[in-house]
């Protein structure tokens, strides 16, 4: 027995953050979970859970504060679950992902000897993020916007996201008052029933585009034409404002059927000199400004001089394929959403880019296919899910037998994973970037060269 006993009240000093961002100490010597807890604090914690290998609690005094607490800039970052980190400095926030992509490159991937750079800031890490996505509900009749309670589907009611772009108050305040003063219902979760779901926004930096992407449980939404005339009065430069039918029961955001309601069905963004449509259903990178840092990372370790073959494995709508395309020779795009591939072909139109070729289908069955039709490549970057590459693709790679393999990765434990596995296949990683995409969270982006083994070429 560990003998920690729950609702009893301990001592814990906090020396690290887990994957969620909850503080991680010892109670003689037996592993806390604190929610709330920086590295660095000593706290008063309550237990509320035992486990076999862990125990979890909350804090209940703040004995001693660490040098790096800081005060949360946000009301609500206690409750929401957007961010984990907020009361951290932004300094020591990219010390711990420095510390956690090392930590999965040496644990997880068992590799030595890799130049792991620091990871690259932002010089102002509030209002980053170009796509906000608000839950709509209703308690004893009050309606509720805002974000998801942490680890609930609970609406935490918010008027505005100090990590979202400032034009999302004006929006939630408008539809707040649209839902109110004209009686619309709200979706229930549990029931299925009411009317609105989510308010989805995106707004273009580059450009200041705005579209407005309403998600409904149903076809019609009453009152639409003034909905629409207050959001256009209030909004300046609304382009796009757009119904999406989504009839399913569950927490899924977005049906597949569109009905455009005003103005235009995309707007347009860009990153460096490229230009991209930007549709309701379409992923495009929420943090423009270290988007364009870590294409920019991928295009270098590249290294291309206009003679290679590419493949952009996982290539969504064509961002990084249309960044290596203008120093390629041919580039190849892979992507398992049809939606995507199809916004890709229209990317390259609009930049006049014609050496890119789009495949649309899972990356497993499309890479061997194209192999096997003889389409080899000098270089390969993949830029998957969270998790991770496919094993075939991984293999396929390997039989390409690139000069280089550029990995793009949101999830350091896949990637060390996925490293490890072309490390014991002839290939080396030789640097890592990390880049912070997503401030006062604890997910981090990395870039990643690897060159075949014996290949001494351009970086």
């Amino acid at each position: 027995m560990n003998g920690i006993i729950k609702n009893e009240i301990y001592t814990v000093k906090i020396e690290e953050l887990g994957t969620r961002g909850e503080g991680i100490g010892k109670i003689d010597g037996f592993t806390a979970f604190v929610d709330g807890a920086v590295p660095g604090d000593e706290v008063k914690a309550k237990i509320d859970m035992v486990k076999k290998d862990y125990a979890m609690g909350k804090i209940v005094k703040l004995v001693t504060p660490s040098k790096n607490r800081i005060e949360p800039v946000c009301s609500i970052t206690r409750v929401c679950g957007g961010c984990q980190t907020q009361n951290m400095e932004y300094s020591a926030q990219l010390e711990l992902k420095t510390r956690i992509v090392k930590d999965d490159i040496e644990r997880i991937g068992k590799l030595e000897n890799v130049m792991i750079h620091d990871t690259v800031g932002m010089d102002n890490p509030y209002n980053y993020r170009n796509k906000a996505q608000f839950p709509v509900g209703c308690i004893d009749g009050k309606t509720l916007i805002g974000f998801y309670k942490k680890k609930t589907h609970t609406i935490v009611d918010a008027d505005l996201c100090n990590i979202q772009h400032p034009i999302n108050e004006k929006i939630i305040k408008v539809m707040r008052q649209f839902i109110n003063e004209n009686s619309i219902s709200v979706y229930d979760e549990k029931s299925g029933k009411g009317l609105i779901r989510h308010i989805l926004t995106k707004v273009a930096f580059a450009t200041d585009q705005i579209m407005v992407v309403i998600i409904t449980n149903g076809k019609e939404i009453l009152y639409k034409n003034k909905m629409v005339n207050m959001l256009k009065e209030n909004i300046p430069g609304i382009t796009s404002i757009v119904q999406n039918m989504n009839t399913k029961k569950g927490n899924r955001i977005l049906g597949v059927e569109n009905k455009t309601l005003y103005g235009q069905d995309f707007i347009v963004d860009t990153i460096g000199d490229l230009q991209f449509k930007i549709s309701p259903l379409s992923f495009f990178q929420v943090n423009p400004v270290q988007t364009k840092v870590l294409y920019e990372k991928a295009l270098e370790y590249a290294g291309l001089t206009g003679d290679e073959i590419v493949y952009d494995i996982y290539c969504g709508i064509g961002t990084i394929s249309l960044f290596l395309a203008q120093k390629a020779k041919k580039v190849y795009g892979i992507e398992i959403v049809d939606a995507a591939i199809e916004d890709a072909k229209e990317n390259a139109k609009i930049n006049d880019i014609d050496n890119a070729e789009f495949f649309s289908g899972a990356a497993e069955e499309v890479v061997p296919k194209l192999y096997e039709k003889g389409i080899k490549a000098d270089v390969v970057v993949v830029d998957p899910p969270r998790k991770g590459c496919d094993e075939v693709v991984l293999d396929t790679i390997v039989k390409m037998n690139p000069k280089r393999v550029v990995y793009v990765s949101c999830n350091p434990a896949t990637l060390a994973r996925d490293l490890k596995y072309l490390d014991e296949r002839g290939y080396k990683a030789e640097e890592v970037q990390p880049v912070d995409m997503f401030p006062h969270t604890m997910h981090v982006e990395c870039v990643v060269l690897m060159t075949k083994c014996g290949f001494k070429g351009e970086k």
